[in-house]
């Protein structure tokens, strides 16, 4: 199934994109969709201690069942101020 990832702050600039288009298996959880996404961009793994991970806009557990054309989205954590 294709899933849209959107990429935020240094992931954008890491990526060298702001968004992309990644075929994942049919039923995959979150956790198994950004395994896919780490063979695209290395680089985000040595990241994922300090990834906030959304599906659509609710922030997801690893466990969380994806459907076709959801969107996920990567991005620093968010401090208050």
């Amino acid at each position: 199934m294709t899933l849209h990832f959107v990429f935020w702050s240094y992931f954008a600039e890491v990526a060298g994109m702001k968004e992309t288009e990644i075929e994942v298996p049919e039923g995959a959880t979150l956790e198994e969709a950004l395994e896919v996404l780490y063979t695209h961009f290395p680089t985000f793994r040595a990241l994922k201690n300090s990834t906030m991970v959304a599906v659509g806009v609710e922030y997801s557990l690893p466990t969380q069942l994806l459907r076709p054309k959801d969107s996920v989205s990567l991005f620093p954590p968010v401090s208050g101020g």
